[in-house]
């Protein structure tokens, strides 16, 4: 039994906060939904460096805000033609954590209303070979979030304006730009149907739920955490990254960026972004590696002691490593 909660907000700060809430704090309620909603904004992953990934100069004219996630990725552009969903669950075999798997009551629900989506690489559903839907997952006290967009009738112009992408993200993905890779639902049905109404459909197609309804006191707590985290300019933009050393690398599970600084030999500061789906805070592994020697034999046997996987998803030891220390 699914437990469904609904934000009543178009903020993008507030409805991230709201979902952080949910996975945190909502322990009772063995399984949450959620299907939510934001104005105009662009939604940057966990570790990402903004200016990257963003159009500073289209999102300011055009009044996009940018907010960044708790989950890694990429970004994303939301609008009101946009319908996101997330799912909260007991944390499963972490061995055995794939995308159909996680996504499995999503795709039920979408193709019983007749959108035969399917999952497509490390993060993406499709319908008809193009884009409809980009996921992402945290896992936070033994509770998995599984959260994504799913594309109805969003603008795909201001889609394609906001958002930088990799040149060699495309290149791997075998198309020329962001927009090319992306459809609406919406274009692809066989009937015509608003928003609010595919959103009846999905909520009907998916498993049994059971309303909730938070306090006064638990909005408030939400609104305080919207406004300390999702809304401040530190979490957003970031830090500043360390600059002795910089290399960035795509790999088949995702972009990695490594800055850091070396001083006397030894790791003094390092920053580790990209928008590989890492399920944990990359902090601890920063942690972990600062201090040591500069030294790839020494990195390498501390990696080998780490949950690697958890930090960076798909990325594998010695990928990161030829980051760390590029030839």
């Amino acid at each position: 039994m699914y437990y469904y909660l609904e934000t009543k907000s178009h903020d993008p700060a507030y409805n991230l906060a709201f979902e952080e809430y949910c996975l945190q704090e909502l322990t009772q309620y063995d399984k949450i939904m959620l299907l939510w909603q934001n104005a105009n904004a662009v939604i940057i992953g966990r570790y990402q460096n903004w200016q990257n990934e963003v159009d500073a100069e289209a999102v300011r004219r055009l009044g996009i805000e940018v907010v960044r996630r708790s989950t890694g990725g990429g970004a994303v552009y939301h609008d009101l033609g946009n319908l996101n969903y997330s799912f909260i669950t007991p944390a499963p075999d972490l061995a055995a954590l794939d995308l159909a798997a996680v996504a499995a009551p999503l795709l039920s629900a979408l193709h019983k209303i007749g959108i035969p989506a399917q999952v497509q690489g490390r993060n993406d559903i499709v319908l008809d070979g193009h884009k409809i839907s980009g996921t992402a997952q945290a896992l936070r006290r033994n509770r998995l979030l599984h959260h994504g967009t799913l594309l109805f009738s969003s603008d795909l112009t201001v889609l394609g304006t906001v958002l930088r992408a990799d040149p060699t993200k495309l290149i791997s993905k075998g198309v020329k730009s962001v927009r090319s890779r992306v459809v609406n639902i919406k274009d692809h049905l066989g009937w015509e149907t608003s928003l609010n109404e595919f959103r009846q459909q999905l909520l009907s197609a998916l498993p049994p739920m059971t309303k909730v309804t938070l306090s006064k006191d638990q909005l408030t707590e939400i609104r305080q955490l919207a406004a300390a985290k999702y809304a401040s300019s530190d979490w957003n933009q970031g830090k500043e990254p360390p600059g002795t050393l910089n290399c960035a690398k795509r790999f088949s599970g995702g972009k990695v960026e490594v800055n850091l600084d070396i001083a006397k030999g030894r790791i003094q500061d390092l920053k580790v972004s990209g928008d590989f789906l890492g399920l944990v805070p990359i902090s601890a592994l920063e942690q972990a590696l600062t201090g040591l020697l500069y030294e790839k034999d020494s990195v390498a046997a501390i990696l080998a002691t780490l949950p690697l996987n958890l930090y960076l998803g798909h990325i594998s030891a010695a990928e990161f490593l030829s980051c760390l220390f590029p030839e």
